[in-house]
């Protein structure tokens, strides 16, 4: 009975192993293969209408969500109202125009902050609040800009 027992532990091991180095190479096979998982879709992330971001493209990407409650505690608790991290003007700046030359809303998949957002199913709670563009008269003296 004994001798069975360490039988059965023994193949038990033994096919534990074996799928776990087995699902190891399908990993890293399919890592050297494409970093991107292949057949996903990327997000298509529409350039900002200024010759450059306030902040680092990569650091923004990684902090945008640090960067913008720290600027609401700023204006919120204590008054201090700057544009460098301004809700309002990063709204202004990546506008998107939807087919009528008037920016999208966040309602649209086309609006700048979805479209990372949605990739990965990330709520945004701004827009209860705030506007999702930038008023017309914005657009208008904006309109020189590509």
């Amino acid at each position: 009975m004994a001798r069975r027992r360490s039988i059965v532990a023994m193949v038990t091991l033994a096919a534990i192993v074996l799928l776990t180095v087995t699902g190891l190479a399908v990993v890293a096979d399919a890592v050297e293969e494409n970093s991107a998982a292949r057949g996903v879709p990327l997000p298509v992330i529409p350039r900002g209408q200024g010759e450059n971001c306030v902040e680092d493209t990569d650091f923004m990407r990684r902090n945008h969500m640090t960067v913008l409650k720290h600027q609401r505690d700023e204006t919120l608790l204590k008054g201090i109202r700057s544009k460098q991290h301004s809700l309002k003007e990063c709204v202004s700046c990546h506008a998107v125009m939807g087919p009528d030359a008037i920016p999208v809303t966040a309602a649209s998949p086309k609006h700048f902050c979805r479209s990372c957002h949605d990739y990965a199913a990330v709520n945004i709670d701004c827009f209860q609040c705030h506007a999702s563009r930038p008023p017309l008269e914005v657009v208008v003296a904006g309109a020189g800009r590509e």
